[in-house]
């Protein structure tokens, strides 16, 4: 518990400083980083792909596609590389003359391609017009949501929300999780509206957190059943005390998009 909070005290100023004052470049490069980190942890931690090639080419692919997104570079580009990252695999499948399974190649696009694209909301969402003011609301979301369903679950959970997937959720904690990030919605369209002159509307706001909440937790129980599967506790041990980047971030890869989905089609504030 000392070593999470001491981590935690050190991580979230820097988690801050990334996403609302460092350039946006910074926060591109940082998520590109965590892309290729995750794609280790889900390949080669878990066991699924051990292949150096493979994962050297899912890396590679998995550190382009934010920064594709940062630069807004052209379909034709996204083309090229997953032509080229198509060619990598196929050729490994072919010269390994039938060793290395098909499914090796699929788990490769879902994690250097899916996982990455969905990181990159936070990229999307940082470069959209006022985005600096939003791009702590994944955040909020998924953290408060873990922190409310966890405390709840302790406390009063009885019923088992996803027994063989992950024992200690409950319907109980996953109640108290949307309460605690519709609190945590609510409270961010206050700062907005009272510390920075926006408009809000606190109906569309409850429905982030409902929303985000219920992403967060099947962000979460979606890289639980990987774990379950492989047999492995953390993903890593990248951040002491808390494993690696998917299982710190596994909610976000969900909320992220989730969130950029409802601020282009459901924006809960605007500038007064």
């Amino acid at each position: 518990m000392i070593k999470r909070t001491v981590v935690g005290l050190i991580l979230v100023p820097l988690l801050f400083w990334v996403t609302l004052w460092a350039p946006p470049i910074v926060l591109a490069v940082f998520v590109s980083a965590f892309s290729a980190i995750a794609v280790n942890e889900l390949l080669y931690n878990t066991g699924l792909v051990r292949n150096p090639r493979l994962l050297l080419y899912t890396m590679i692919v998995a550190f382009a596609v934010p920064l594709w997104c940062y630069f807004g570079c052209s379909y034709s580009v996204a083309l090229i590389g997953m032509l080229a990252f198509y060619v990598a695999l196929f050729s490994e499948l072919l010269l390994a003359k039938t060793k290395i399974p098909f499914a090796q190649a699929g788990i490769c696009v879902v994690a250097g391609i899916v996982v990455p694209y969905m990181l990159a909301a936070l990229v999307r969402t940082a470069i959209m017009d006022n985005g600096r003011y939003f791009i702590m609301l994944p955040f909020v979301v998924a953290f408060l949501s873990d922190v409310g369903g966890y405390f709840v679950g302790v406390t009063l959970g009885k019923h088992k929300l996803c027994p063989i997937v992950s024992p200690k959720k409950t319907v109980e904690g996953l109640v108290g999780g949307v309460a605690l990030a519709v609190v945590g919605t609510v409270v961010y369209g206050l700062i907005l509206q009272f510390g920075f002159g926006f408009e809000v509307n606190y109906l569309i706001v409850v429905l982030y957190g409902v929303l985000g909440s219920f992403g967060g937790v099947m962000g979460d129980l979606s890289f639980s059943v990987i774990k379950r599967q492989t047999g492995i506790k953390d993903y890593g041990y990248l951040i002491p005390g808390h494993g690696g980047i998917l299982d710190r971030f596994d909610s976000v890869i969900l909320v992220a998009p989730l969130v950029e989905v409802l601020l282009l089609l459901l924006p809960f504030a605007c500038k007064g």
